[in-house]
């Protein structure tokens, strides 16, 4: 194997994000949840197709921002030589390609949404530098997830997907915001910190008797979390780290994904699922962190 590819290969990491994969898949099982759950067989595909966008997705951002990052994050692979910018482009579209292709094979209507998907993606990575509103737009991506998974249960696209996506998506917007001022001085905005809570109010106008008491329970450590990342924000004192902020909001899309589905769940089937996918955002954020 050639230097150029063991380098590229090494980048690919890095340029994928993969400290973000849990939150993707968590995604995919909240969603196909929703959508009733079922097809065991079409599981694998889906979170191998809709984790490929999402690499290809993160590797096309850097494709994109190459100027902006030789400017101001030089640690970045396509800046700091650690790979070209015509293989991140190269890089960028197979893994598009790949995941596209992989869920067009669960059906015709998976493979539709995958298609708005990918080009919610990269209308993303080719404007959230310039567009004001690309935070939504992050969100947007977010809620074709949660769409692409529930067409690939049995019960299909219905309300819990679309609802439970619509609230994931005000959620990541809100966080993305956040995230926006990581490359700029001055003071971070609080009102983003209002749209983090969009999923306890779908929780109360969605859920009744019972399955109220799992959801305000999620809802609890879901608000916990969040104020103890965006503790630094609230604290007139405090100097806000913009980057810890962003990583420990990007953890709790797992607990909006477990608050989404918990109240259709068994507590300890749920648990097994959601809560090692979040410890497993908070440690490839450890030891695989963006530079």
């Amino acid at each position: 194997m050639n230097q150029t590819l063991i380098r590229q290969l090494r980048a690919l990491p890095v340029l994928g994000r993969v400290s973000n994969l849990p939150t993707v898949w968590s995604n995919c099982l909240a969603g196909w949840w929703l959508g009733g759950g079922g097809n065991f067989g079409k599981l694998p595909l889906l979170l191998f197709g809709i984790g490929a966008l999402f690499t290809g997705g993160a590797i096309l951002n850097d494709a994109f921002d190459a100027e902006f990052d030789r400017q101001r994050r030089a640690a970045r692979p396509i800046p700091s030589g650690a790979i070209s910018p015509a293989a991140v482009w190269g890089w960028s579209f197979a893994w598009l390609g790949l995941g596209a292709l992989t869920l067009a094979v669960l059906g015709k209507t998976t493979g539709v949404l995958a298609l708005a998907l990918l080009a919610c993606i990269i209308v993303y990575g080719a404007t959230h530098k310039v567009l004001i509103a690309s935070p939504w737009l992050m969100g947007l991506c977010r809620f074709w997830v949660y769409l692409t998974a529930g067409s690939a249960g049995v019960a299909g696209v219905n309300g819990g997907p679309i609802w439970c996506g619509a609230a994931l998506a005000v959620y990541v917007a809100g966080l993305s915001s956040v995230a926006g001022r990581k490359s700029f001085r001055g003071p971070v905005p609080l009102w983003p910190l209002l749209l983090l809570a969009s999923p306890f109010f779908l929780a109360m106008l969605m859920n009744a008797g019972e399955a109220r008491k799992s959801a305000m329970l999620l809802s609890l450590v879901l608000a916990l979390w969040i104020a103890r990342c965006a503790r630094t924000l609230l604290m007139a004192s405090g100097e806000a780290n913009v980057g810890r902020i962003v990583s420990g909001l990007l953890a709790g899309i797992v607990l909006v994904d477990w608050l989404a589905v918990a109240p259709q769940l068994p507590r300890g089937l749920s648990a097994a699922v959601f809560l090692p996918l979040f410890c497993a955002t908070l440690l490839l954020q450890r030891f695989a962190p963006e530079p």
